[in-house]
């Protein structure tokens, strides 16, 4: 199967599934195991094509707009979060709800909130369009600004620099999140930053780990699928250390003449992509001449989220999803 050399697959760790992907799948699951189908999903769950095939298969329904739900159904929110507005229309409309936000997410609505009521105005560094941006920008009407780089920190209309405070989107590239905070602070030098930063841990730790895995392989492959914020990261991460990557969202993504060359390939996985995934990956490059699979040292993870109140059961399935 062409003139690929690989010989060794290196698993970066921790890689795949983070404890917020994990509550957020389990909330649909055990919606649908006690509501039944249909259960309504506003916006995809999370950013991944198997993920969302998967639970559409199993009879969840994911819409953009609210007035595509039918009165009296349940309804859940994306790991991503929402604005103000779309919370104050669900709940106008009757619907119930479950709230799938990733709790790291709401830490930094909360946080927002919070100071609002302290006179303070926003800098939210992130994604134009992205819907964990377009949640926590829509936690209030006016005195946020989105900055995407370093250049657009001097266009920031603020009114009173002494009450600025600072928030990012959770799944940032650590590096370029704080060259953009060092330009705020050039600016703002009385900005006020978050106690911890925002970026979430399992972003972070993907992201050290594929700084340690990239010099050490001829090629890194990510798991993940194109919308996915900290997916992209991972890869950009990778280049960043000269070393080529690039993302697929299924096993059938890999072109041969990729690893051309190529004896050592590092894989990984974003925070949103099922293992199942990673295995069928492996298996394909073991098609392409790879002898040994071996893991990294690195981060255990061991944070877990609880569910929202009144989804009980066991939530457990047999998609090797978890």
């Amino acid at each position: 199967m062409a003139t690929t050399e690989v010989r060794d697959v290196l698993l970066a760790e921790p890689r795949g599934f983070c404890a917020g992907v994990d509550r957020a799948i389990e909330i649909v699951e055990r919606a649908l195991q006690q509501f039944g189908a249909p259960i309504y999903v506003r916006h995809e769950i999370v950013h991944n094509t198997y993920v969302v095939s998967d639970l559409k298969a199993k009879g969840a329904i994911f819409i953009e707009e609210l007035d595509q739900v039918p009165p009296g159904a349940t309804l859940v929110f994306s790991a991503h979060g929402v604005s103000k507005a779309v919370r104050l229309e669900a709940q106008a409309r009757g619907f119930q709800v479950f709230d799938a936000t990733c709790p790291l997410v709401t830490k930094v609505h909360v946080e927002v909130a919070k100071l609002h009521k302290e006179g303070y105005e926003f800098i939210m560094i992130g994604h134009k369009g992205h819907p964990e941006v377009e949640g926590t920008m829509g936690q209030l009407s006016d005195s946020i600004y989105l900055v995407e780089e370093a250049a657009d920190v001097a266009h920031v209309p603020v009114r009173d620099p002494s009450r600025l405070a600072v928030v990012t989107q959770t799944t940032l590239s650590v590096d370029d999140a704080a060259e953009i905070m060092a330009a705020v602070k050039a600016r703002f030098p009385l900005v006020r930053e978050p106690k911890q930063q925002d970026i979430c841990y399992a972003t972070q730790n993907r992201q050290d780990a594929v700084k340690v895995l990239a010099p050490q392989v001829d090629i890194v492959i990510v798991v993940g699928s194109p919308t996915s914020s900290n997916s992209n990261r991972l890869r950009e991460v990778a280049l960043r250390k000269g070393t080529p990557s690039y993302m697929v969202d299924q096993p059938s993504d890999l072109r041969p003449e990729w690893f051309e060359g190529k004896s050592r390939v590092g894989l990984t996985a974003g925070a949103s992509a099922p293992d199942i995934l990673v295995q069928q990956v492996i298996e394909r490059l073991k098609a392409l001449g790879a002898v040994s699979v071996r893991r990294m040292e690195g981060v255990e993870e061991t944070v877990r989220f609880p569910l929202p109140k009144g989804l009980g059961g066991s939530g457990l399935n047999g998609t090797g999803l978890r």
